[in-house]
């Protein structure tokens, strides 16, 4: 079993912002999603090739998304190497996509949480780019809403998304960082 992880803040004001990245991934993929509170999550089911993936959007806020990933994970037995993260990247021009198989947080405060919560930063990661206007405060900026057409860039881009995620499942990070990131 697979766990992939869409990081976001859950509400309506946060709709649509930068910092949403993973959940805004995760729903241009069609799937349906249900509140498992005891998991403190939305989570949906696909079977992928016959692999079965749980795909997950934390309901805990962006600081505390260790306290879901890790209730799943230790729920279902989810080893680390079976685990794939989706999150928004500063540092990357917007669209830009980057994956990685382990490293720091790069004081991303999901990605702190998680590691916190399963004790280890060697957790697989699809990062994305959505820039940074230096002129604006980190967290108001993280926390700031796309135009309509970076908007437009997610649905335009879902397949590519399946396509890394199916390949993460099937390939293994390593295999998938070789055919993505060149892009």
């Amino acid at each position: 079993m697979k766990l992939i992880v869409g990081l976001g803040n859950v509400g309506k004001e946060y709709e649509n912002t930068r910092h949403n990245v993973g959940f805004m991934v995760l729903d241009s993929l069609g799937l349906e999603f249900s509140l498992e509170k005891k998991f403190q999550a939305y989570v949906a089911e696909r079977e992928i090739k016959g692999e079965k993936c749980l795909f997950l959007k934390p309901t805990t806020y962006m600081n505390l998304s260790g306290l879901a990933v890790q209730k799943v994970s230790d729920y279902y037995h989810i080893s680390l190497n079976d685990i794939l993260i989706i999150q928004d990247d500063l540092d990357l021009p917007f669209g830009k996509i980057k994956i990685k198989s382990k490293g720091s947080s790069g004081g991303h405060n999901g990605l702190k949480s998680i590691f916190s919560s399963l004790h280890s930063e060697e957790i697989a990661r699809l990062k994305i780019g959505i820039s940074h206007d230096k002129e604006i405060d980190t967290v108001d900026y993280v926390l700031g809403h796309f135009s309509a057409k970076e908007v437009q860039y997610f649905d335009e881009n879902k397949l590519l998304f399946a396509n890394i995620i199916e390949s993460f499942v099937f390939n293994g990070i390593e295999k998938t960082m070789s055919l993505y990131n060149t892009r």
